[in-house]
Parts: structure tokens; C-alpha cells; sequence
């Protein structure tokens, strides 16, 4: 066993030590014949049990032969301790924020090209982390360059203090006289990832001075984020930003449901007669609500005329119940001259697809925007979405709603957009068995609804892996298999009687392989075809790969994702059923080996599996599993997703679930099944999990010991519901490797 454990760990190593780019930026050169490149790239730091993120950079030289050579630097360097890293909209300036850690103050640092120009230290009492998990984050320059909006923890308020004679209500405690601080009122937090930070808020920082001021008027009652500089009024300024009430707050990672609204509000003025940083000479300052008619709007930005406020809305998900569903595209005229008001148009730019037609347009499942996301017409946007099985590079008219997939159509690839270089796009491209690597995309002719583009391939130092990885993947194929739905029946929507997909990764011999099942979690979330260190490096043991895109996923139209709710345990476990039995009867794998892994709604299915088919499986693992919806309702920071799951509609939440409701959720879960259960289980929790906390898999695996199953559990002591801390992450597909190899080898 010792010797498997050094051996894998070895192999597992080659793909952890791969770099995956996580942004890039682009700038005008001094040169006419070409521009500069920014990448921030990232690997994990075992050692450290940090990510390591690191700059490159590049020249891109553009040719008279529509050639385009990129020059690179000869080395990263590492940021340590960043952030964020903000360039602003001329590029001639850079914003990096070193975020506190305990009790330390959070740090601004403004470069140019020559180096650090300005730096400053903001102190906890004004406010606590800037906000950089791509949800509530909201870092944006204004116009002239001179200030920078941006979301941060507010400030703590001040704790009741205790001595040795008891409370001590003023005045400054002196610490070596014998002295506490006392618990405050408890506040919710917005679940899973954001444990312990209480409330965003609205912050300005004049990047001359280093002053700071909270924008007021905006009420507690709204947690903000998302924050835009808007076009000037009248001659006065805004900003816009995304507000959730947080009356009651649920989790908000990977959870898309929660109402909100675009808001306007007048960004706070620095003046030299103005008070103390952080306030606002007393202002009281308007805020608007821009978006009362829809139930959802998140990631605000202009066009580049200014005119057109555009956002993406959440509404389907929100307005059924499901944490991520189709997402829309919607416009609203700007008033430049006029009266900002609750009042504004809101027009569809993209409406939500309810059931596409074979191979044409899914919907939008896009996370965000980029900075600077257009095309030098004004009107076009691009982005990436989930197209089915892949993601893909989408270009969408905001004018005519004309929506054109422009990156290859090559479905056992997918594409991210990283940065636009004028009316270029620089791309990365990848799949299950191609490490990610940089493309140069190309507009061929004029921009149009039509417009061909050509892509480049980009040598880069980033696109590298080991020659022993490298070969492994080399032996392996990728095929994304339509499946036929079984269970057709007339009650089902068009949506939900089409095919769904299930991605198969498999060596290139005609020797069946045993096979790995890899299943999502959400439910509605989707696999793609994006390349993943962990997956590859199973299918680089020897292992098939089937990755099940079951009804319920994202990416294939708004009908079949709301066919799953109220269906869970039956119709999700059935599809992967159907799947696992294609390949097999296609003779593609060997039925006698085949495991099943999966993470929270993957748990869910993988120990749902394990008990509905007890015969089919030699090996299980389940990260984060929900087992017993009955347990986790109560400990959840979503239990509105155990209701919605269990009976399809939102509508019947409470706080205090009834006896039926328990009797219900039971039905539903895994623990149902455990009786049949004998599959040997390896279970990986993290013990900090918010959102399917460790009981429900503890539960559920001292449930199989009792039985005499052969079960191990692995605990990860300071890691949430990813489990991916850089060790964590690491140790638990090392240990999935071995556990699989000892029962399907």
C-alpha cells in the first residue's frame, strides 16, 4: 500500500504542478504593429497550502500576413499575498490589493510601468478585506483614473468589553489589567465561503490622497456587490451596483436564486472641507432601484457609447426556485440627460430557451462579463457560455439580440474568452485530455452577424506539462455520446424528452477498460469538456471516464433543467444508469470494474447508486455527500434547496419542516437504500462544510460500518465544501486513485 501511495502520488504530482491561466489583460502598445498581454497564472503550492499566483507577460506582434507571434518574458513573477489585480481602463495604471489576514490592515498598491507610485494601508476601522470571490467583487476605476470603487467588509462594529469587575461599558481597556471582549449579537452570513464576514458595502479610495469614504445612503438591509462607475447625470456622478436583501440570509456560493436588483446611487464627492475618511459630511445620498420589474440582475456594465446599461439576469432561477438555472440578457437606455428614476425600460436582449432545437443555441449559462467585453462596433459583446457538454465563445448584438457561436465547433473541446485585443480575442482551449492552451482569434472581414473568425495557435511557457503526463494523455480519446431518454412518458416537456449527453474519455485501444463514473453536483450544474488535473489523472491509471450530463444539467435548454426538481433519486439516478448501460452495451468498458465518484449532488447520486444498483458497482467515493435531505435541512445554509429539490417548487419552505416533510425528504435520500448497500465506500468530508455539513456523510458511512460494508473516511480539518485547499485537493484524489485501484484493478 505504502508503495501505491508513493507511485500515485508521484504521477499525481505531474498534473498538480500543471499552470491553469486564470485572466489576462490586454493594453495598447507604443508600437503600431501590435499590442501588450498580461496573464496571471496560478499552481498549487503544496508545501505552503496556498495557490501561487504569478504575472507574465507578452508582446503581441501583429504581421502583414495576418500572422500573429507572441513575445513572452523569460519568467513569471509571483504576486505574493494579492488578491486582486485590477488594470485600469487606459492601462497605464495597475491596482493590487493585498487583502488583510486576522487583524491586519488590507493594502493598495497603484503601479506604472516604473513600479509602486502610491501605496496605502487601510485600517480595519474603516473596513475589513476587500471583497475578490467573483460574486460580491466588484473593483472599477472611474473615467479620469483618479478613484476606484470597490466592495469590502464593513467595519466591526465595537464588542462589549468585560474586566475582573465585571462590564465596562467606555473608555479604553488597558490589557495588561485583566480584561475580555464579549460575544456580539449574532449576524447570518451568506453561508458557505463566507463564514465569518457579516456585510458588504460600498467603499471609494482617491488613489492621489489614499482617502477612503463609504458610500452612504445605502441601507443595511441590502448586501452589495458587483459595483460599476456609471455615465454622469446631469453632471453628476453614479454608481450601480447589485443589492440582495438580507433580511434572511441563505448561502449564496453556486447559488444564482437570490433576488436582487441593480441600484443607482451618487458616488460620494473628496473635497477638502469634507470630513473624516469614511463618511460623507452627513450626506444622506439617493439610492434608485433600476430593475423593480425583474426579479434579478447581476453583473452590470455599459456599452462603450455609454448609452446602454446591460446586465444579466437570473430571473428563471429565481422565480422557480432552482440555485442555477438559464440565465437572460437585458439593456436599459441610460438617462444622461434625464431624470434617473425606478421607471426605466428594461428590453430582452437574450430571453431564457426553453427547449432548443437539435444543435442550435441552448440559452445563456455565462458566470460573468468581461472588463472590457466588446467589439469596436459598440454593440457586440463576447463572452463564454455552456453550450451542452462545452463551453463556448459566444458573440451577442445588443441591438438585434443576434446571438453567434465564433469559437470552433468542436465539441470535444471548450473555449473560455480570457481578454479582447481590439477585434481580436485572446482564448484558451482545452479538453479531458489537452492541457489548456492559449488561441488568437481573428475577425475575417467586417463585424457582422455572419462574420467568420480564424484562430491561432499561441506557443506559450504557460502550456506546458511533463513528458510522462503529456504521453498519458496522448493514449486517450474523448467522445461526447448522446443518450436516449428511457423513462418517455407524455407528462415530460419536449425539453425533457430529448437526449442528454455524457462525456466518455477512453484509451485508444479497443481493450475495454474498467470504468470511472463522474458525476456533478447542483444538480444543476454541468460537466464540461474544460480539462481538470484530477480527471485527468484517473483516466492516466488506466480508467475510462463517463462524466453524466443527466436532465437537470445545465447548458441544454430551461425544460430539461426544471424536469429534475421534485424528481431527485429517480430520474437523475435512472439517466446515469442509462448512460453506464449505453457503454457497456456498446462493449466500450468492463462491466465487472466499474466506481463512482462524485461531490455534493454527485455524492448524492453516487450513494443513491450504490444502494439502487448494489450489484453494478466495485467502488464508490463521495466528497461532501448529501445522504439524508432530513439531516441536512436543519444544518444546511440552503435547506430552501432541500425543499425545492424534494418537491419541485418553492413554494412549501419553512423554517420548522413537519413530520410529513421529514418523511418525504427520507424517501428521498440515499439512506433510504442503505439496506442494500455493499459496495466498498470512501468517504472525503470537509469538516468546515456549510453547505452539506460533515453529519450527513458521517451519518450515512457509520450507517455502512454498522453493516460490516468495507467504508473509509477521510476527514480535511480546515477545508469547506470544494475541498480544495491545494493539500486537500491533492490527498483526496490520491487516496480516490488508490481506493479504486484496489477494488477494480
Amino acid at each position: 500500500m505504502d508503495e501505491e501511495y508513493a507511485s500515485l502520488s508521484k504521477l499525481l504530482k505531474e498534473f498538480t504542478d500543471i499552470p491553469i491561466i486564470d485572466k489576462a489583460w490586454t493594453f495598447n502598445s507604443e508600437t503600431e504593429d501590435g499590442s501588450r498581454a498580461m496573464f496571471l497564472i496560478s499552481q498549487p503550492n503544496l508545501l505552503s497550502n496556498k495557490r501561487r499566483k504569478s504575472i507574465i507577460s507578452s508582446h503581441i506582434l501583429r504581421k502583414s500576413n495576418n500572422s500573429v507571434s507572441f513575445h513572452w518574458t523569460p519568467f513569471p513573477i509571483e504576486m505574493h499575498g494579492v488578491s486582486s489585480v485590477v488594470p485600469s481602463p487606459s492601462g497605464s495604471k495597475l491596482l493590487v490589493i493585498r487583502n488583510s489576514e486576522g487583524d491586519s490592515s488590507t493594502r493598495f498598491e497603484i503601479w506604472d510601468p516604473s513600479g509602486v507610485k502610491k501605496e496605502f494601508t487601510i485600517p480595519r476601522s474603516i473596513h475589513g478585506p476587500v471583497y475578490s470571490d467573483g460574486w460580491f467583487e466588484g473593483i472599477s476605476w472611474n473615467s479620469d483614473e483618479s478613484a476606484i470603487a470597490y466592495v469590502a467588509e464593513e467595519p466591526e462594529p465595537p464588542k462589549p468589553t468585560f474586566t475582573t469587575s465585571g462590564y465596562k461599558k467606555e473608555g479604553a481597556i488597558d490589557k495588561d489589567c485583566g480584561s475580555w471582549t464579549g460575544q456580539d449579537d449574532r449576524e447570518d452570513d451568506w453561508g458557505e465561503s463566507y463564514a465569518g464576514k457579516r456585510q458588504p458595502a460600498l467603499f471609494i479610495i482617491e488613489i492621489y490622497s489614499g482617502e477612503v469614504r463609504a458610500v452612504t445612503g445605502v441601507k443595511r438591509e441590502l448586501s452589495v456587490g458587483q459595483v460599476v462607475w456609471a455615465p454622469p447625470i446631469d453632471g453628476e456622478q453614479y454608481l450601480v451596483f447589485v443589492g440582495w436583501p438580507s433580511q434572511r440570509k441563505f448561502g449564496m456560493k453556486y447559488c444564482s436564486n437570490r433576488p436582487c436588483a441593480l441600484y443607482a446611487v451618487k458616488a460620494p464627492l473628496f473635497k477638502p472641507e469634507a470630513c473624516v475618511a469614511g463618511s460623507n459630511a452627513g450626506e444622506d445620498l439617493l439610492v434608485v432601484n433600476l430593475t423593480q420589474s425583474i426579479s434579478s440582475a447581476i453583473f452590470p456594465c455599459f456599452s462603450p457609447d455609454r448609452k446602454f446599461l446591460v446586465f444579466l439576469s437570473a430571473k428563471s432561477a429565481v422565480d422557480s426556485g432552482a440555485h442555477l438555472a438559464t440565465d437572460s440578457l437585458h439593456k436599459i437606455e441610460w438617462p444622461s440627460d434625464g431624470k434617473l428614476g425606478p421607471l426605466l425600460k428594461i428590453s430582452d436582449v437574450v430571453p431564457v430557451v426553453m427547449c432548443p432545437e437539435d444543435c442550435c443555441f441552448p440559452g445563456l449559462y455565462s458566470p460573468k462579463f468581461l472588463t472590457k467585453a466588446w467589439l469596436s462596433d459598440g454593440r457586440t459583446m463576447i463572452l463564454s457560455s455552456i453550450w451542452g457538454s462545452a463551453q463556448t465563445i459566444l458573440s451577442i448584438n445588443i441591438l438585434s439580440g443576434k446571438v453567434s457561436r465564433i469559437s470552433p465547433n468542436d465539441s470535444n473541446s471548450s473555449w473560455d474568452v480570457l481578454s479582447l485585443d481590439g477585434d481580436n480575442i485572446i482564448a484558451v482551449c482545452s479538453s479531458p485530455i489537452d492541457i489548456p492552451e492559449i488561441k488568437y482569434g481573428s475577425l475575417v472581414g467586417e463585424i457582422s452577424s455572419i462574420a467568420q473568425w480564424s484562430w491561432l495557435d499561441v506557443l506559450s511557457p504557460t502550456t506546458k506539462c511533463s513528458e510522462k503526463a503529456s504521453s498519458l494523455l496522448a493514449s486517450k480519446q474523448v467522445n461526447i455520446m448522446k443518450i436516449p431518454v428511457r423513462d418517455v412518458s407524455e407528462n415530460l416537456t419536449p425539453g425533457a424528452r430529448k437526449p442528454f449527453e455524457a462525456i466518455f474519455v477512453s484509451s485508444k485501444s479497443k481493450k475495454p477498460d474498467p470504468l470511472i463514473v463522474i458525476l456533478h453536483g447542483g444538480p444543476h450544474d454541468v460537466s464540461t469538456t474544460t480539462f481538470s488535473k484530477s480527471s485527468a489523472f484517473l483516466c492516466s491509471l488506466g480508467y475510462s471516464l463517463l462524466m453524466v450530463n443527466y436532465r437537470g444539467s445545465l447548458g441544454f435548454g430551461e425544460e430539461a433543467l426544471q424536469s429534475l426538481p421534485g424528481k431527485v433519486g429517480s430520474q437523475d439516478v435512472n439517466d446515469v444508469l442509462t448512460a453506464i448501460d449505453e457503454v457497456v452495451d456498446r462493449g466500450l468498458v468492463d462491466p465487472s470494474r466499474i466506481a463512482v465518484v462524485g461531490i455534493s449532488h454527485g455524492g448524492f447520486l453516487t450513494t443513491h447508486l450504490i444502494g439502487q444498483a448494489p450489484d453494478k458497482f466495485a467502488a464508490a467515493a463521495a466528497r461532501n455527500p448529501v445522504c439524508n435531505f432530513a439531516l441536512m435541512v436543519g444544518t444546511t445554509d440552503i435547506p430552501d434547496w432541500c425543499f425545492f429539490e424534494a418537491y419541485g417548487r418553492k413554494s412549501v419552505f419553512t423554517e420548522s419542516p413537519c413530520s410529513e416533510h421529514l418523511a418525504l425528504f427520507h424517501s428521498k435520500s440515499p439512506i433510504s437504500h442503505i439496506s442494500k448497500v455493499k459496495t466498498p465506500t470512501l468517504f472525503l468530508l470537509g469538516a468546515k462544510d456549510l453547505r452539506v455539513p460533515i453529519y450527513d456523510g458521517l451519518q450515512y458511512a457509520r450507517a455502512l460500518k454498522e453493516k460490516g460494508v468495507e467504508t473509509k473516511v477521510i476527514m480535511f480539518p480546515n477545508d469547506i465544501h470544494p475541498i480544495n485547499i491545494p493539500q486537500s485537493d491533492f490527498e483526496s484524489f490520491l487516496n480516490i486513485g488508490v481506493w479504486f485501484n484496489k477494488y477494480c484493478r
